[in-house]
């Protein structure tokens, strides 16, 4: 595994999030032995995944768990939680997540093995794919954050 990620301890410290117009936009993120991922695909990729999180009632405040052993799926899921300002909640020693983690991200071969406490996004299931492939990759609007008014 090879990626421009820093490591402290078990603590993986990704780039801080800039526009790509401020990055070479080919510039590779994270690199492992099958895939690459640019800055660009990391813009474009974890604006979809964004809006699936908000399409499942994520919000600033929510605390989302990711149980992803692919490096680059990692990557973007983790991104595009800190996007919409929530907060990622990796997978602890012992299996579990933070306090108050209600949502999560994962693959199929992972979903087994987690609780059902968290409501789960499986990144490879096949109506998550359809509606990934379908979304729209461009950059967030604030309209997209916006709360729904209660009648």
């Amino acid at each position: 595994m090879h990626t421009l990620t820093e490591s402290l301890d078990n603590i993986r410290l990704l780039p801080l999030a800039r526009p790509v117009a401020e990055v070479d936009p080919n510039a590779v993120v994270v690199s492992t032995g099958d895939c690459t991922l640019t800055y660009a695909e990391l813009d474009s990729w974890s604006n979809r995944l964004a809006r699936l999180l908000l399409g499942i009632g994520a919000t600033a405040n929510t605390r989302i768990a990711i149980a992803i052993t692919d490096e680059i799926e990692s990557v973007v899921a983790e991104r595009a939680i800190v996007k919409i300002g929530a907060t990622p909640a990796p997978i602890t020693d012992d299996g579990s997540f933070a306090l108050g983690t209600a949502l999560g991200v994962t693959t199929k071969s992972q979903r087994g093995e987690l609780t059902d406490a968290i409501s789960w996004l499986v990144l490879d299931d096949r109506s998550t794919l359809q509606r990934y492939l379908a979304g729209s990759d461009a950059p967030l609007t604030s309209a997209e954050f916006a709360l729904p008014k209660s009648a």
